[in-house]
């Protein structure tokens, strides 16, 4: 029996990627302790890309997948922008997972202000961080 007021909805995993044309930083989080980590930083292209990516998602059976789409500081779209968004269709095309798209400004910025290890990985971490904020459960 469930106390009144508990939530009976389980909690969500997440992996989250900071796309890049070159790498593609990875996060992992969850809706229970809404927090992201970085995980590892992808330095594949093409289906070397996605095959890494396969093996994370076997390793971590993410409930939903979160990619960080870059935009101006104005809020325009540019060349990255479709690459990003490109790159989440893909993934939902390959995995069948829901995918989720965050507005990345400044992440690697802070990352690096963060002086952080691996600045992909850590930009993932803050992309998902975001969106557990922006998502609670």
């Amino acid at each position: 029996m469930t106390a009144p007021g508990a939530s009976t909805t389980r909690p969500l995993s997440f992996l989250a990627f900071d796309f890049g044309t070159r790498r593609v930083g990875v996060a992992v989080g969850n809706s229970l302790l809404g927090r992201a980590q970085p995980l590892t930083t992808i330095a594949a292209e093409g289906d070397a890309r996605f095959a890494a990516i396969a093996r994370l998602i076997d390793e971590w059976r993410p409930d939903a997948l979160v990619v960080g789409v870059p935009f101006h500081p104005d809020g325009a779209a540019h060349d990255n922008t479709r690459r990003a968004q490109r790159f989440a269709r893909q993934l939902h095309g390959r995995f069948r997972l829901p995918v989720h798209e965050v507005d990345e400004r400044y992440t690697t910025t802070e990352a690096i202000a963060g002086r952080a290890a691996d600045v992909d990985a850590a930009s993932a971490a803050l992309i998902l961080d975001q969106y557990l904020r922006e998502h609670p459960r």
